[in-house]
C-alpha cells in the first residue's frame, strides 16, 4: 500500500519568544514491511536541522531557533510503501512461556519488560486485571493471551478525546472507562510486561477511510499501538484501540518504552508568553509513489492550519516550557 502523510505542527505564542529548541520524531521507520520513499521537513521560521538515531533506533531531528518569533510551524511530509503483516497462527504452544523466561529474552529486551513512566501498574489496573480474568491463572499461550487482552480493552474502554491529556496516568482512563490510543497502549503494555511479555509503545499513523468504518481512531491525528515480542514470531503489532493486528495501514514512526520516549514533537522556549499548539494530520492512499532522494528543504512560506488545539501553557522568563501533543 502506498501512503502519503502530511503532519503540520504549529506553535502560536501570545508575544514573541526569544528562542525555541525542538526535537522531532516524525520520520517513518525503514523495515522489511515498510519502505520510506521520501521524507521532507519544512520549518518556518527557517532553521538548520541536525539529526541522530536514539537508543531505540528512531530517527530524531532537532533544531534551535534563536531569533525572536511569535509562531513556529513544522511541516512533515512522507511517502511510504507498506506491506501486510504475515498471517498469525491461531495459537502458540505453551512452551512459549518458557522461551519468554529465557536469559536471552530477559537480557535483550530488558527495557521493554519493566514498568516505565506511563506504562506502570497501579491498584486500579490490578483491579481491572482481576475483574476481566487477565491474571496468570487464566492465561493460555502468550499469543492467545495478547489477543484476548486487546479485545478486552476494546470492549471495556470507550474512545473519547475529552477525558485524558498527554501526561495523564492510566488510572484516568481506567476510572472513566474511556480514553484515546495513547491510554489503550499504555494499559496494554503494563499488563503484558506484568505477564513477562516484552512490549513497546509505537508512535505513528493509521490510514482509515469509509471501508474501515470500525476504526475508532481520529483519522486526523497521530496514532499509537503496541508491539509485543514473542520468540516464535518476533515483534508483532496489536492495535487495542481498534482491536486489530497492526498491518499495512499502520505506519511506524518511532518505538519506545512509553509515550514519553517518542512524542512526535517536543520542545522548550524562552519568554513570557502563553502558547497554543495546533496539529493537523492527513494520511491518504496513493496509487503509486515515485522514489525521490531523501533530503531536507527549508525556508518554505508558512500557512494557516486547522487542527486539535491543546490548552495553553505558561512560559516564564529564562525558563523552558515543555510542549508535546497527545496521541489519539
Amino acid at each position: 500500500m502506498f501512503l502519503e502523510i502530511r503532519h503540520v505542527t504549529q506553535y502560536q505564542y501570545a508575544a514573541p519568544v526569544r528562542e525555541s529548541v525542538m526535537e522531532l520524531r516524525l520520520q517513518p521507520q525503514k523495515s522489511g514491511r515498510q519502505r520510506v520513499i521520501s521524507f521532507d521537513l519544512e520549518l518556518d521560521p527557517s532553521g538548520k536541522l541536525f539529526s541522530y538515531v536514539d537508543a531505540f533506533g528512531n530517527a530524531v531531528y532537532h533544531f534551535d531557533q534563536p531569533q525572536p518569533h511569535d509562531r513556529l510551524t513544522i511541516v512533515s511530509k512522507a511517502a511510504v510503501e507498506t506491506e501486510p503483516a504475515p498471517e498469525l497462527p491461531e495459537a502458540l504452544d505453551l512452551g512459549e512461556w518458557d522461551r519468554l523466561r529465557s536469559e536471552f529474552v530477559r537480557g535483550e529486551w530488558f527495557d521493554f519488560l519493566h514498568p516505565h513512566g506511563f506504562a506502570a501498574s497501579s491498584p486500579m489496573l490490578e483491579a481491572f486485571i482481576g475483574a476481566h480474568g487477565l491474571d496468570g491463572a487464566h492465561l493460555r499461550d502468550p499469543l492467545t493471551a495478547v489477543r484476548r487482552l486487546s479485545g478486552t480493552l476494546y470492549e471495556a474502554l470507550g474512545y473519547d478525546k475529552s477525558v485524558t491529556e498527554a501526561d495523564s496516568p492510566i488510572d484516568h482512563a481506567l476510572e472513566a472507562r474511556r480514553g484515546v490510543c495513547q491510554d489503550f497502549a499504555h494499559i496494554m503494555i503494563a499488563v503484558c510486561r506484568g505477564w513477562g511479555v516484552p512490549a513497546r509503545y509505537v508512535s505513528g499513523y493509521l490510514f482509515t477511510d469509509r471501508s474501515h468504518a470500525s476504526d475508532r481512531s481520529d483519522p486526523d491525528a497521530t496514532h499509537a499501538w503496541v508491539e509485543v515480542f514473542l520468540p516464535s514470531l518476533r515483534w508483532v503489532g496489536f492495535d487495542p484501540t481498534n482491536n486489530t493486528v497492526a498491518g499495512e495501514r499502520h505506519v511506524v514512526a518511532a518505538v519506545g518504552r512509553d509515550y514519553g520516549d517518542v512524542p512526535p514533537s517536543r520542545g522548550v522556549y524562552k519568554g513570557e508568553a502563553d502558547s497554543e499548539l495546533a496539529v493537523a494530520v492527513s494520511v491518504r492512499q496513493a496509487r503509486s509513489a515515485t522514489a525521490e532522494p531523501e533530503f531536507m528543504r527549508f525556508a518554505r512560506p508558512s500557512f494557516s492550519s486547522a487542527g486539535h488545539r491543546r490548552p495553553s501553557a505558561k512560559g516564564f522568563d529564562q525558563q523552558l516550557q515543555q510542549q508535546q501533543q497527545q496521541q489519539q
